[in-house]
């Protein structure tokens, strides 16, 4: 796993698929989803290379429910006693109450997500389940980075969230929105369960006012961020 500082109050944490981040307020950390299963202690490792313990991370936001998100949840939580916060409908999967939805395919995306499979733990891993999951709604104010504000974008999964920080001029995307160079850019992000309402997502994002964009694959966006979410909507989908 790598650490990246994007801000001296975030830190990007990446894993093979996927990736996380730690938003600090003084000795205060609010982690951003949480990696794949086997990520819990490698979170724990990267705030203590912070100079915090993990118990200093009041919450886990997670912004879907997918593996590569999700699978690392109850293991932080079991380290650090934070409680788990996702939108209220994908909530069920993150306890595992039932499985999720997969998503539907595009054919160009199949050997795309198969090559990305081969990187996820074997399925025999079983997932910690997080005991406590807090359900979000949209528009709520999260008591992080001076009011993070929940920001509901359907599509990939219909309880995917994106998370606005306007005090700071920050938007986490999820898997709403990517960065990928070698396809341009900022576009869509893929394996979504709703082209369509993703795409209307994408465009909800990209009215929003941010510097930084952070996203669910792919480096940030550091500087100018709306502006290349408004090209990059209007050069797809405009």
């Amino acid at each position: 796993m790598d650490v990246i500082k994007v801000l001296p109050e975030l830190h990007l944490l990446r894993f093979p698929v996927g990736q996380a981040y730690l938003w600090r307020d003084g000795d205060e950390l609010t982690l951003i989803d949480a990696g794949t299963i086997g990520a819990g202690p490698l979170i724990a490792d990267a705030v203590r290379e912070l100079g915090l313990h993990p118990r200093d991370v009041r919450r886990i936001v997670l912004t879907h429910f997918h593996e590569d998100h999700a699978g690392g949840a109850g293991e932080f939580a079991a380290l650090s006693g934070a409680p788990v916060l996702a939108h209220r409908l994908d909530a069920p999967f993150v306890r595992g109450d039932e499985p999720g939805p997969p998503p539907l395919f595009e054919d160009w995306e199949r050997p795309v997500f198969a090559e990305v499979a081969k990187l996820l733990p074997p399925p025999s891993d079983e997932p910690v389940l997080p005991s406590d999951v807090r359900e979000l709604e949209d528009g709520e104010v999260l008591d992080f980075g001076g009011g993070a504000r929940v920001v509901s974008v359907p599509g990939h999964t219909e309880g995917s969230i994106g998370l606005h920080l306007p005090a700071h001029g920050v938007l986490f995307t999820g898997d709403a929105v990517a960065a990928a160079p070698e396809h341009g850019g900022i576009l869509m992000g893929v394996f979504n369960q709703d082209r369509t309402r993703t795409v209307e997502s994408f465009r909800k994002l990209a009215a929003l006012d941010a510097d930084v964009a952070c996203f669910g694959h792919g480096d940030p966006v550091a500087r100018d961020a709306s502006a290349g979410l408004r090209e990059a909507f209007q050069r797809d989908h405009g």
